[in-house]
């Protein structure tokens, strides 16, 4: 079936099953190889790269949407998930289909609700559609033009996540099970984009009382080998009730 049918198909199946003028939109991020990086689809029809996202189902909440959506995408389930805004321009999806028949699902106007979530690299498995060329990670650094109003969505995503670093302890979904502190330290210093103070950091993330010391220790290196921590999963998740440091 060509594209242009599949995406007719698709729309009549969406007026069906989902709510109308309701979009959810994530901005993904993982941590790799001390580089933070967001995960980007690339369409098919326009050759144009987004954002991850999709429709809410009529019996469907939307942060469930949300979580469904990115399932889909990665396959990953351990995912924060942080809805950190609502967009709603107009013609801000609209003329990506102007091409289609006015009554084409896609081209009506949708406001979308923004997630940020951050997921395990190593747990992800990305996965391209069938309306989607590719589906990739691409480092903050080198991010290619976003479509639609999504550069704007990716932007406002991470600035509310370098705001919620200085009093919520985020970082577990976005490091392996067992790390060290320099470890943790740089997660934080490439999410800033800035250095940070050693000593001041240690004594700020450790006030937040989140961290399991394990008497084994990262081998290899030249260094004396660091000690190994891990988040104690209640504490962290009391933690993210809010905490000002």
């Amino acid at each position: 079936m060509e594209l242009d049918q599949r995406i007719i198909e698709k729309s009549k199946w969406m007026w069906e099953k989902c709510l109308p003028h309701i979009s959810v939109d994530s901005v993904v991020f993982g941590f790799h190889e001390n580089q933070l990086k967001v995960l980007l689809v690339k369409t098919n029809s326009v050759q144009s790269w987004l954002l991850p996202g999709g429709y809410v189902l009529k019996n469907e909440n939307l942060q469930d949407a949300a979580q469904r959506v990115l399932f889909e995408r990665t396959g990953a389930e351990r995912i924060y998930l942080q809805e950190f805004g609502v967009f709603g321009a107009l013609n801000r999806s609209e003329e990506f289909f102007a091409a289609y028949q006015d009554d084409l699902w896609y081209k009506q106007r949708f406001i979308s609700a923004g997630f940020y979530a951050l997921v395990d690299y190593t747990e992800v498995n990305v996965t391209a559609d069938e309306f989607s060329e590719s589906c990739e990670w691409r480092s903050i650094d080198d991010l290619p033009e976003l479509a639609m109003d999504h550069q704007l969505i990716y932007t406002n995503a991470l600035t509310v996540l370098r705001q919620q670093l200085s009093y919520k302890p985020i970082g577990q979904n976005l490091l392996p099970e067992r790390f060290t502190l320099p470890e943790l330290q740089k997660l934080y210093e490439t999410i800033l984009g800035k250095p940070l103070n050693r000593g001041n950091f240690y004594r700020r993330i450790m006030r937040f009382d989140i961290l399991v010391k394990h008497e084994d220790l990262r081998k290899g290196g030249a260094h004396k080998a660091p000690f190994l921590y891990s988040f104690d999963p209640l504490k962290y998740h009391e933690s993210l009730q809010g905490f000002d440091w």
